[in-house]
């Protein structure tokens, strides 16, 4: 009998659990931006942009550490200032974009910091490398407050050793830090 009344909270926890609703949401690719910096010579910084994103993110405001979010990005696509440097770094040297044209993040686990401040611990995979990443990500809504029916916005980064991604490139004038940052705007999907 102590045993069954023990696991009374237990189950009714489990079963709101698993009665709470997770909402889907898409990326709004026109109003979504992903931005690469690096230190070149130690003392300037330099930002390539991504446009073209796909993904989205799965979520439940009763649930929250158990969130889906998948980012993949034609790095194909990538826009620099100078021409010439964005053709190095789709080059071989650094994404390597003719053997692999996508970069993409896959978040499993959500850990909240905060209201609207969280990490999410995933895989990047870029060049056909994939790591252990964690992005730090700022929700302009509290995610526990969602309904499903409005547009959820995000702002994520994370820094990564590109060398450990095999991008080796100009080792010497090129900083090995990468600050990637994500702004999403997300739509119900």
């Amino acid at each position: 009998m102590r045993l069954l009344l023990a696991l009374v909270p237990l189950l009714a926890t489990a079963a709101t659990a698993a009665s709470t609703p997770a909402y889907r949401y898409q990326i709004d690719s026109r109003s979504s931006l992903i931005d690469a910096k690096v230190t070149v010579l130690g003392i300037a910084r330099k930002s390539a942009q991504f446009p073209k994103m796909s993904g989205g993110i799965v979520l439940s405001p009763g649930q929250l550490g158990a969130i889906r979010m998948d980012v993949a990005v034609d790095a194909r696509a990538m826009a620099t200032r100078d021409p010439k440097v964005g053709d190095q770094l789709k080059g071989p040297d650094f994404l390597d974009v003719a053997r692999h044209p996508m970069v993409s993040f896959s978040g499993q686990r959500m850990t909240m910091t905060g209201p609207q401040t969280a990490q999410i611990a995933g895989q990047l995979t870029a060049r056909g490398t994939s790591r252990p990443t964690v992005m730090k990500v700022t929700f302009a809504t509290p995610p526990a407050q969602i309904t499903g029916r409005e547009p959820v916005q995000i702002t994520a980064q994370t820094t990564i050793d590109r060398r450990q991604f095999g991008m080796n490139g100009y080792g010497g004038l090129v900083g090995k830090d990468v600050t990637i940052t994500i702004k999403a705007r997300m739509v119900p999907n």
